[in-house]
């Protein structure tokens, strides 16, 4: 999990891709008179977690863990309790047992995860485990409070189908966070409208987007290749 060893086993593509998901969130930062410092370290350390994760690193759970710590602060600035309480007692959490999960399965020693083909039951699973958060947390937000209650309440419903997936390891986590990041976008949209200083965010999760598709691709990448070994082993 050392971050200069995972950095150099990045391909040409990745590194670039990182690059540029780093200084298309510092520009932002950069062209706001009154920045928030958080805010810039939640986005630069959520892009770099997601380029670890599309490749099957561990390390980019642990970063995740980190992100979703920091992100949680910064929603509870905004008064988005949905997201607060997503990210520190969901997805944190759930970064936590994803890294157990993939430091127990590599796939033949290496630093890559074993990818997982998503079966019909832990589909079923993860659909009707996300409409039952779904349910909870919209009463509770409601009760709350919360900010923008309907747009925080599919955030929910997708952030949670995405650590689930990602949890079983299964490639779809990156077309599900994909689905969070989109109506990510729309919430900080909404939060920049009157505070200028969120507006990493937007790009930040717009980076997200970007990321998670190429990580899509890539898991897709790693099972066929994976599939081909054990076949030939």
């Amino acid at each position: 999990m050392n971050l200069f060893k995972s950095l150099k086993a990045l391909s040409r593509f990745e590194l670039l891709l990182w690059i540029l998901s780093l200084i298309t969130v510092s520009i932002s930062f950069l062209a706001l008179k009154d920045p928030d410092y958080l805010t810039l370290v939640a986005s630069l350390t959520g892009v770099t977690a997601l380029i670890f994760v599309a490749k099957g690193y561990v390390l980019g759970q642990v970063l995740t863990v980190i992100f979703a710590l920091f992100y949680g602060i910064i929603s509870f600035k905004f008064k988005y309790y949905g997201e607060m309480i997503t990210y520190l007692l969901m997805t944190a959490p759930m970064a936590v047992m994803a890294i157990i999960s993939w430091v127990r399965h590599p796939f033949k020693n290496s630093n890559e995860v074993e990818v997982n083909r998503l079966s019909k039951r832990s589909f079923i699973l993860g659909i009707t485990l996300s409409l039952i958060v779904t349910m909870v947390f919209f009463f509770v937000l409601r009760a709350l409070g919360n900010a923008n209650l309907f747009t925080s309440t599919i955030s929910v419903t997708t952030s949670f189908l995405a650590s689930y997936l990602t949890f079983v390891r299964s490639p779809y986590y990156a077309l599900a966070y994909g689905a969070n990041d989109i109506v990510l976008i729309v919430l900080w949209i909404m939060a920049s409208v009157t505070t200028p200083s969120y507006l990493p965010m937007v790009f930040c999760f717009i980076m997200f987007l970007v990321n998670d598709l190429y990580g899509f691709y890539n898991w897709n990448k790693m099972l066929k290749k994976q599939s081909k070994f054990n076949f030939c082993g």
